[in-house]
């Protein structure tokens, strides 16, 4: 089992989960991070530090979000490791209670 960062996430990129991380599992991604399955653990710390409620329990993501768990997969190893918590994005508050933001995952090399 791994934890999962799902649409929550996108443009918001909240990084108060980072810090938390004792295995150094998050990677950057250009507006949303991701958890390298192969680093994930499962210890849980990060699942609260999250203010928008982005990461879940493999076994516990939402239906509608089911494909965010391979994406996470694929993602993690293009993008680099982020392992301290940094400023969020200038309009991050505006993102944090959108749906429907898929169409806004910017898929590039990180950062």
């Amino acid at each position: 089992m791994t934890f999962v960062v799902t649409e929550a996430c996108i443009k918001c990129k909240y990084t108060d989960c980072v810090d938390v991380c004792p295995v150094d599992a998050f990677r950057e991604g250009p507006n949303m991070l991701v958890i390298d399955p192969d680093d994930c653990i499962d210890c849980a710390v990060c699942v609260p530090e999250c203010p928008v409620d982005a990461i879940f329990a493999e076994e516990d993501v939402p239906a509608d979000q089911q494909d965010f768990t391979p994406l996470n997969a694929e993602l993690a190893p293009k993008w680099p490791t982020i392992t301290r918590k940094k400023p969020a994005p200038a309009d991050a508050d505006d993102w944090a209670a959108r749906k429907g933001k898929r169409g806004e995952l910017d898929r590039g090399g990180g950062r």
